[in-house]
């Protein structure tokens, strides 16, 4: 599980504060910017996402693989957590604003019971979400389930460009995204 250690060097960093993070897997040293909380890996540092299917709280499944060639930006949300509530509009704002350059978005809620989780998304957002209520996902993202929300924007070959373990605001949600939305694929087939 060599891709699973940069993130969890990620995330506690952001939580210890530290302006140096690993972000790639590997024995070279990796770092990674750390603007207010926010973790911004540049293209060489990004690590692989973890394998990322479920059940979708509307029913059906989901699997990440299929957005392979997209921008995606996976919101960690309950329906019993303030600052998930604050975010939701701002996080629907963002998606309608860049889905029309390649950009996806993916809920997963967390902790929660699946009526309440349903009801509080039903007018709110209109991208998908899966239902995990153990948190498996967000423990294979090594986002503990004590830093609902968090944000982690996927580059385009499916890796980690940016984790976000605080609600998200429009006006500094989608410059980030539009950013990485705009970057170039590696043209050397890596992945």
């Amino acid at each position: 599980m060599r891709s699973r250690r940069p993130i969890a060097a990620l995330l506690a960093a952001v939580a210890a504060g530290t302006p140096l993070v690993g972000c790639s897997s590997g024995s070279e040293e990796s770092r990674c910017a750390n603007n207010g909380g926010i973790i911004e890996c540049a293209p060489d540092q990004r690590s692989k996402t973890p394998k990322v299917i479920g059940e979708l709280l509307t029913g059906g499944s989901y699997d990440l693989s299929q957005a392979r060639g997209q921008v995606v930006v996976v919101n960690f949300w309950g329906s019993w957590c303030a600052p998930c509530r604050a975010e939701a509009d701002d996080l629907e704002a963002t998606y309608q604003a860049t889905k029309g350059s390649g950009v996806a978005f993916l809920g997963i809620n967390v902790q929660d019971n699946k009526d309440k989780a349903i009801a509080f998304e039903e007018g709110r957002v209109s991208y998908p979400s899966l239902f995990d209520p153990a948190s498996r996902l967000a423990l294979n993202f090594d986002i503990p389930p004590n830093t609902t929300p968090a944000t982690v924007v996927l580059d385009r070959e499916g890796r980690i460009a940016t984790v976000i373990r605080a609600a998200v605001k429009q006006d500094g949600l989608q410059p980030i995204v539009e950013k990485i939305a705009a970057e170039q694929p590696a043209s050397d087939g890596s992945r």
